[in-house]
Formats: structure tokens, sequence, C-alpha cells
């Protein structure tokens, strides 16, 4: 306890992690997992996340720093005597065991008593509403079963925390959606921390409460999703989370958090000034998609700017829209459906416009 604080669960302090002494895999990475959160490392193939991952699970060993799990420094310690369980994308279920046995493993290796193996495996059969199906061998079960197999079997010795790497990464797009929302709940039902590993961003943002977001072995930002999306502090995160407008430019004022920007092809526009930003400094101004509206909407906005629409995509609740201006032709604003439909005739001019508030100058 650090005043009257609790310590986080888990703490990367200073972790380094180089495969071949040259390229680090992960750099200088500082990050805290506090008790009871979900937490998701996402990023791109290549980025860090699973390599973070393993080296908390004990499968990789640092090469610089040190990682605590409940304030004890678990650095050097083996896999098994963790004490953390593990969900992994191709499940890892043993085939000559029936389903029933899978879950018990983990405490049948502990040496828990069989009369408690038996009322833990039904009790984390419940958990994942597999009731009744204890005894059936896993290739006889669809993937999602498979899978919620997997998370009661990593469930049932009641871990304090439980790390997982990409789970839904072989189930189809529907039956996906369905098992992210599953998780969260039993995740919320429970109170275990878990860590889960992706790089599907809808997957994060959906299931939550902090993420982190990795590129070429650096944690670039951690913070709950909508505040993550919101207020992005660096272009990668801007552009990997979501869809964003980046329009390159330099600082020409700076007023404490406010900013005029001089565009490459003239036009000012005002946003809000993130990182080390100054008069001169090279920018991108990133605005969203759906933070752009139009007509006479765009009047009461700091930026406004004539566009040409050049094409109209439906997508259901949203209709995306193409135009040309600032010298591009690749300028997306969103709309809800039904919003303004009747102006929406490719090479209509429009005016477009955004607050200040809604768009970032992030310093290059």
């Amino acid at each position: 306890m650090s005043n009257g604080t609790p310590e986080p669960l888990v703490r990367f302090i200073n972790v380094r992690k180089s495969y071949d002494g040259k390229a680090d895999a992960v750099r200088a990475l500082n990050l805290d997992v506090e008790t009871g959160e979900f937490l998701t490392l996402l990023g791109p193939s290549g980025s860090g996340k699973t390599t973070t991952l393993t080296m908390l699970a004990g499968f990789e060993q640092p090469t610089e720093g040190r990682i605590f799990v409940g304030g004890a420094d678990v650095t050097r310690v083996p896999v098994e005597k963790r004490g953390i369980g593990m969900v992994f994308q191709n499940y890892a279920l043993f085939p000559n065991m029936t389903v029933g046995e899978n879950i018990a493993f983990p405490l049948t290796v502990r040496r828990t008593p069989r009369a408690e193996i038996a009322a833990k495996v039904a009790r984390a059969l419940s958990m994942v509403r597999l009731d009744g199906l204890a005894d059936r061998r896993p290739q006889q079960l669809s993937g999602g079963q498979q899978q919620r197999v997997a998370v009661a079997r990593a469930l049932v010795f009641e871990p304090r925390l439980v790390l997982l790497d990409e789970p839904l990464g072989a189930l189809d797009r529907q039956l996906r959606e369905q098992m992210q929302y599953e998780l969260k709940h039993l995740h919320a039902r429970l109170g275990v921390t878990m860590v889960y590993v992706t790089h599907d961003q809808i997957e994060a943002m959906t299931m939550s409460d902090r993420v982190a977001v990795f590129s070429t072995g650096q944690l670039r930002q951690v913070a709950p999703p909508r505040l993550l999306y919101e207020a992005p502090e660096s272009l990668f995160v801007a552009q990997f989370l979501g869809e964003s407008n980046t329009l390159p430019g330099t600082i020409a004022r700076l007023s404490g958090s406010e900013c005029s920007v001089t565009l490459a092809d003239g036009t000012t526009v005002i946003a809000t000034a993130v990182g080390a930003c100054a008069a001169g400094t090279a920018v991108n101004v990133a605005v969203r998609p759906e933070k752009m509206v139009l007509g006479a909407a765009a009047a009461a906005c700091a930026n406004k700017v004539q566009a040409t629409l050049l094409e109209v995509s439906f997508l259901g609740d949203q209709l995306r829209l193409r135009l040309g201006a600032f010298g591009r032709e690749d300028i997306v604003v969103k709309l809800a459906n039904g919003a303004g439909q009747e102006t929406l005739d490719p090479g209509a001019v429009l005016t477009i416009g955004w607050h200040a508030g809604d768009c970032r100058a992030l310093a290059s």
C-alpha cells in the first residue's frame, strides 16, 4: 500500500526484451495492471504485445527490467509457480481427455482432493454455460464451446490473474462478437484481473476497462477506450484506433492548449495542441470523420471549409462521404443514416466544419 492507494496487481518496470541482442521486441516498458481490471494489449503484428504477455506468463524472460505480481518479483519465477491462468488462441485442449478432465487438469497437477475437484469442475462448467458436457471430448464441441472450456480451465483453480492470447481469433465474426460480451460479463461477475492480447480494435474497445496500445516494441498510450479514441496522444494511436483525417501542417500560433495550424495548402485551422508543440513545430491535425458536420451545422464551427463531394457509400447505420478539400481527395465524413441526404449528390459543393476541441494537433 502507498498513500492509502492499493498497489497494482502487476507492474512492469523498465522492461526490455531482445531475442537477438540487436533489435528490441519490447523496450522501456513501464506498465501497471490494476487489481480486478480488464486490460487489453492492442497493436499490429510485431508491436510487442504478445511478447509482453509471454513475459508476464513466464514463457519468456526480460533482457532487462523486472516484473512484479502481487508485490512479488516474478521476473525469474517459472511458469508453473506463478499461479496464472492462461487461455490460448488454439485453446490447447487435450484431445485424449474429456471436457471435465481438461478443466480438472490444473487442479490435478496441484494435487487438489478429488471431492473438491468434482465440485470445482461442476462450478466452472456452469460458469461458462456448459453444464452436462463434462463427458464429451473437445472434438465433439463447436469452436465456441471449446473456447469456453479453455476459459473454464483457466479459471477453475481461482487464479488472481488470467492471461488471454487472442482467444477469439479462430471464431467466425458473429460468434466472436457474442463471445466478446460473454467474456466481458464473466469478468464483471468474477472480478478477476484479466490481461488480453488482440490486434482487433473493436474487440479491445468493446471489452476493456483500459487499452494499452503498442507499436514497434513501445507502449504508445494506455487509457480507457473512450479517452484513447477521443484524445489520442500520438498520430499512430489516432490512425490505428478507428479512422481519422490527418492533415499535415505547421503551428503558426500557440495559446495555452489551443493552436493555429497552417496546412500544406495554406488553410489555417484551430486545434488542441498535444505533445511538444511550439510555434514552427510540424504537426498532423487529426479529426475523426464523425466529428465533421455539414451545411448549417458547420456555420457554428471554428473550422469550416468548402469541399466537393466525390463519393457516397452506404454503411447501413452510417453514410461515408469522400470529399475533395485542402488540395486532397481523401477527406472522409461520416453521417448518421438519414442526416441531410437530400444534398448528397456527387459533385455537390458542401461546407464542412468541426470544432477546435474535436481535432488534435499531434507533434510528429
